[in-house]
């Protein structure tokens, strides 16, 4: 590998090309290098996925395929997001990927660097109203499907008579959020509708914030002590949701959901805290979105894909997977989770009784 052939964002660490050390005082100017492809990553507070997964494995693909790229992180900030990617726009990038924080200023930015004539990729997370180019994410709504029919099945195994559910939903502003609901709903609405489940309380976390989703799943427990499973957009929300369950000496008995197929998520399911999670293999979804990319510097034919509803732009959707305590061999096989990291002495036993030896 090339020194200095990738500017990697990570926890901090700001990408190199001008951007100051994050001392708590935000840069005033971020440049990039002169390069071939851009991307940006939203945070590292919404999943750890970001800062320990998607930019491993977008830079190996662009290193295997000899094409330049910087990869910066915007650390949640919509002002340093927007900087970001005017440095890249104005360094004469030809695809620009963006995880974008909020369709507005994702949108915005998407409009820029259509203006200047470059090919643009939403990566993960559509940007509503933004008009790039290219989608690449997994099937949202089959991740709400999969986190719903988990949820049923651990209930149907606990036999819970008229089970209290409740929602603890990403935010709203993430176009995510609404697929994984479309999702849900799939599979519990009808439920509710015929009274064989309750509906408890349902609400959005902002900024997909583990600590607030803590708060107010606590504030949903003290509102009902009913809840019998609880709908959790992600393994942090899931996360924040057990600690309260244990803290309530509930853990184990009320089922909660997930997705990222996080160490501590896993961790979770095989203590039996977490009923399941959904694994959303980033080195597909970053060689996905990569592949487009390097056909597009390149000028080679991208393959035909499905518009998405009411755009123009081209969407790639990728098959995610349920994982429960059986399938968390999977995951480390796949070499998304090591037995080191998994299987610290607290785990151990758990990790043995699922054939992780």
């Amino acid at each position: 590998m090339r020194k200095g052939f990738f500017a990697l964002a990570t926890i901090g660490l700001l990408a190199t090309g001008g951007i100051a050390a994050c001392t708590g005082e935000k840069a005033e100017k971020v440049t990039a290098p002169a390069t071939k492809v851009g991307v940006i990553l939203p945070d590292i507070r919404s999943s750890v996925r970001w800062a320990t997964a998607d930019s491993k494995y977008l830079a190996e693909a662009f290193e295997a395929a000899g094409v330049e790229a910087v990869i910066q992180n915007a650390e949640g900030d919509t002002t340093r997001f927007t900087t970001i990617a005017d440095g890249m726009i104005a360094s004469g990038v030809k695809v620009l990927i963006i995880a974008n924080l909020d369709s507005g200023s994702g949108k915005a930015v998407l409009e820029k660097a259509k203006a200047a004539g470059i090919a643009t990729i939403d990566y993960d997370r559509l940007t509503v109203g933004g008009g790039a180019d290219y989608y690449v994410s997994f099937d949202n709504t089959e991740v709400g499907r999969l986190q719903a029919q988990g949820l049923v099945d651990c209930l149907a195994q606990r036999k819970v008579s008229t089970p209290v559910v409740s929602y603890l939903n990403g935010p709203s502003t993430d176009n995510n959020s609404l697929l994984l609901r479309e999702g849900y709903d799939r599979v519990l609405q009808p439920k509710f509708d015929s009274g064989e489940y309750l509906k408890g309380p349902d609400q959005d976390v902002p900024d997909w914030d583990s600590a607030q989703g803590g708060t107010i799943f606590e504030q949903q427990l003290t509102q009902d002590r009913d809840i019998a499973g609880v709908l959790a957009a992600n393994d942090g929300l899931g996360n924040a949701v057990i600690q309260v369950l244990r803290k309530n000496k509930l853990n184990g008995t009320v089922p909660v959901t997930g997705q990222d197929a996080t160490i501590l998520g896993l961790q979770n399911i095989l203590v039996g805290d977490q009923c399941m999670t959904v694994h959303k293999p980033a080195r597909e979804e970053a060689g996905a979105a990569a592949g487009l990319a390097i056909a597009l510097v390149k000028g080679e034919p991208v393959a035909p894909t499905e518009a998405v509803a009411g755009t123009g732009t081209k969407a790639i959707l990728l098959t995610p997977r349920a994982i429960t305590a059986a399938q968390v061999k999977d995951v480390v096989t796949e070499g998304y989770a090591t037995r080191e990291e998994l299987c610290s002495a607290a785990y151990a036993d758990a990790c043995a009784a699922v054939g992780i030896g």
